[in-house]
C-alpha cells in the first residue's frame, strides 16, 4: 500500500490545497488557441507590409510623383528634362504642381473658417472665391488648379476629408520674362508639358522627353548674368527713347555660341497666352530689317579680299552726289571731295561705299553674302527664323548693287549680321551660331569667307570708327571696342516709312585679340534729352553697347586695360577730316 502511494506521489505533481485538477485536454486547447491567435497575429502584420509596400510602389512607380511631406523623393527622371545656362543656372524645370479640388456635398467643416485657412495658405485667393467653391451645390469644385508642394502640403494638414489634392507636373521659368524669346514655352492645357510649343522648348522637343535622357539637362550658351544686362540696357534706352521695340545678341566670335539673345518687348513664358503676338516675336531671328551702314563694313571686307581696294589710302569720288537709274545717293556726313579708304567708313559715306560696291560688281557681292548666308534663314537651333529679303539677280543690277552694299534693298536678321561680324574680326572664318553650350576647347568647324589679312585690316578699321569716326559714343574705356553704326528708315509692307528709323550698333571686342560680337537695335526711336533729339544710331543705340560692354566684360573674363590697342596710326594718316556726328 506504501509502495503504492509513493509511486503515485512520485508519477503526477503534487497538487497544493485550493487547486482545482485540470480538466482532461483543456492543455491542449489552450496550446492550440494560443498557436492559432500567434498564426493570426503574424498573417495579419504580413497583409499590413504588402498593403505598405503595395501603396508606396503605387506612389513611386506608377505615379512617378512624389508623396506629400517634409521631404519627397523623386524615384524616376522627370517627364521633361530641365534647362539650364552655361553656368548650370535652372532655365526651365519640371516639378510637381497640384490641383486643390473639393467635394462641398461631403465638407464636414465649417466653410467659412476652412476657406480664411486656405486663403492665408494661398494669398493669390481670396477667402470669398474660395468660399464660394467649398458651398457650391455641384459635387466637384476647383478651390484652386495649381499650388505648389508645400502649399499642398498646409492644406492637406488642414485635416479636412471632402478636400482632394491631384498632383500634376508642370513647367516652371523660374526667371520669369528673362531669355523668353530663347527658351519658348510649352503646350497649355491639362498636361501643360506635353510639348513644346516655340523655342529651345519646340526644337529640343524630343530630346527633352526622351525617357533616357530627361535627368539630364540640356546646356545652353547662355549666361545669365550676360543676359540680364543686355536685357536691362536695352529694356532702359527703349523706354527712353519710347520706341516700339529694341533686340540684341551677343556671340562668341570663335565659337558661334549666343551668350545672351533677347527681344523687346519680351514675355513670361509661365502665362504665354497673356502675351501679345508683338510680345512672342523674336526680332533677333525672325525679324529681317535693312541694317544700314553696318553693311558697309561687309563692302570694304568683300573689295579688300577681292582685290579692289589694294591701299588705305586709295580714293573714291565723293564730291557729288551719285545720281543713278533715276534715284539719288548722297550722304549724310558730307564732305564733297574724293575721299580715302578710312575716311569713307568713319565718315560713314553713302556715295563713296557705293562706288566701291560698284566696282566690286554684282557678281562677286551676290557670291560673298551668299557664303556669309544671307540667302538663307540664319543657322542656329530655333524655329523662329525668318527667310532674308533680297532682289532676284534678274532685278539685282548696279543699283541694287550700290544700295545694297550701304545696306539697303537687303533684310537679313540681327544674327545674320552677328555671324558675319564674327567672320570679320576672328580671322575671316564663318562659324553657325549655336545656342548651345560648345565643350571648353573644342574645336568649331566653319567656312571662311575672308582671308587672315582683310580680317586683320578691318578690325583696325572698324576700331577707327569708334576712336575717331561716327561710332564714339560706345567707346568703352579700356575694352579696345571696333564697331559701326547703322541707321536705316523702318521698311513696313514693302514700303519705307518717312521718320521711322531703325538703328543698329554692330560691335566686337576687344580689338586686339576679338572674342564677342554684340549687335543691339532699336526700331523707331523717338529721340530723347539723353541723345539730345537725335535718333541716329550713333547717338541712340552706341551708348548703349558701350554699357553693355561695360557690364559683360569682366563677366566674360574681358578686364579693362587701357595700356593695350590696335594700331590704328597708318589709318589716321590717310584722314583728312575728323568725323561729323
Amino acid at each position: 500500500m506504501t509502495s503504492a502511494v509513493f509511486g503515485l506521489s512520485f508519477g503526477r505533481r503534487k497538487l497544493g490545497p485550493g487547486t482545482a485538477a485540470p480538466v482532461p485536454g483543456s492543455r491542449q486547447r489552450s496550446i492550440d488557441r494560443a498557436r492559432s491567435r500567434l498564426m493570426t497575429g503574424m498573417l495579419l502584420f504580413v497583409i499590413a507590409i504588402g498593403l505598405l509596400g503595395l501603396r508606396l510602389l503605387d506612389l513611386a512607380v506608377m505615379h512617378d510623383r512624389p508623396t506629400l511631406g517634409a521631404t519627397s523623393f523623386v524615384l524616376h527622371a522627370p517627364p521633361r528634362a530641365d534647362i539650364v545656362d552655361r553656368n548650370h543656372v535652372e532655365l526651365a524645370r519640371t516639378f510637381d504642381a497640384y490641383a486643390v479640388s473639393v467635394a462641398p456635398r461631403k465638407l464636414v467643416g465649417d466653410p467659412r473658417i476652412l476657406a480664411r485657412q486656405i486663403a492665408a495658405i494661398l494669398p493669390d485667393r481670396s477667402a470669398d472665391v474660395i468660399y464660394a467653391e467649398l458651398t457650391h451645390t455641384g459635387s466637384f469644385r476647383y478651390v484652386s488648379p495649381r499650388v505648389l508642394p508645400e502649399q499642398a502640403k498646409r492644406i492637406n494638414d488642414l485635416g479636412e476629408p471632402a478636400i482632394t489634392l491631384e498632383r500634376e507636373p508642370e513647367r516652371l521659368y523660374p526667371n520669369l520674362n528673362l531669355a523668353a524669346h530663347v527658351l519658348g514655352y510649352t503646350e497649355e492645357g491639362a498636361r501643360k508639358i506635353a510639348a513644346g510649343k516655340v523655342g529651345i522648348e519646340r526644337s529640343f522637343n524630343t530630346r527633352l522627353t526622351d525617357a533616357g535622357q530627361r535627368g539630364t539637362p540640356v546646356e545652353l550658351a547662355i549666361d545669365v548674368r550676360v543676359q540680364q544686362a543686355l536685357e536691362s540696357e536695352l529694356a532702359a534706352v527703349m523706354l527712353d527713347q519710347r520706341a516700339a521695340g529694341a533686340g540684341g545678341v551677343v556671340l562668341d566670335v570663335n565659337t558661334g555660341e549666343v551668350l545672351a539673345m533677347t527681344s523687346l518687348p519680351d514675355f513670361n513664358p509661365n502665362a504665354p497666352a497673356r502675351a501679345t503676338d508683338e510680345q512672342r516675336y523674336n526680332k533677333v531671328t525672325y525679324g529681317v530689317y535693312e541694317l544700314g551702314s553696318t553693311f558697309k563694313a561687309l563692302t570694304l571686307a568683300m573689295a579688300l579680299d577681292a582685290g579692289v581696294i589694294n591701299d588705305m589710302g586709295q580714293k573714291f569720288d565723293a564730291s557729288v552726289p551719285l545720281h543713278i537709274a533715276g534715284f539719288t545717293i548722297h550722304d549724310d556726313h558730307a564732305l564733297n571731295r574724293w575721299e580715302t579708304i578710312p575716311e569713307i567708313f568713319i565718315h560713314s559715306s553713302n556715295i563713296g561705299t557705293a562706288r566701291i560696291a560698284a566696282e566690286l560688281g554684282r557678281d562677286r557681292q551676290h557670291a560673298y553674302l551668299d557664303k556669309l548666308g544671307f540667302f538663307k534663314p540664319v543657322a542656329v537651333e530655333l524655329p523662329e527664323r525668318a527667310m532674308p529679303q533680297f532682289p532676284p539677280l534678274s532685278n539685282w543690277g548696279e543699283l541694287a548693287t550700290m544700295t545694297i552694299g550701304f545696306g539697303h534693298g537687303l533684310a537679313v536678321s540681327p544674327l545674320h549680321l552677328a555671324t558675319a561680324y564674327a567672320a570679320l574680326v576672328n580671322g575671316g572664318t564663318l562659324r553657325p551660331a549655336t545656342m548651345l553650350k560648345v565643350a571648353p576647347g573644342a574645336t568649331v568647324a566653319g567656312t571662311r569667307v575672308f582671308s587672315q589679312t582683310t580680317s586683320d585690316k578691318m578690325r583696325a578699321l572698324l576700331r577707327l570708327v569708334v576712336t575717331d569716326g561716327t561710332g564714339r559714343k560706345a567707346d568703352a574705356p579700356g575694352y579696345r571696342v571696333g564697331g559701326k553704326t547703322g541707321t536705316a528708315e523702318k521698311l513696313v509692307n514693302g514700303r519705307y516709312v518717312k521718320g521711322a528709323n531703325v538703328s543698329t550698333f554692330a560691335a566686337a571686342f576687344p580689338m586686339d585679340h576679338p572674342r564677342y560680337v554684340v549687335v543691339a537695335m532699336i526700331d523707331d526711336p523717338k529721340g530723347s534729352k539723353a541723345s539730345y533729339g537725335f535718333k541716329t544710331a550713333g547717338m541712340v543705340i552706341a551708348p548703349t553697347v558701350n554699357r553693355i560692354i561695360s557690364r559683360i566684360g569682366p563677366t566674360l573674363g574681358v578686364n579693362p586695360d587701357t595700356s593695350k590697342d590696335i594700331d590704328v596710326q597708318a589709318l589716321l594718316s590717310q584722314i583728312k577730316d575728323k568725323a561729323v556726328e
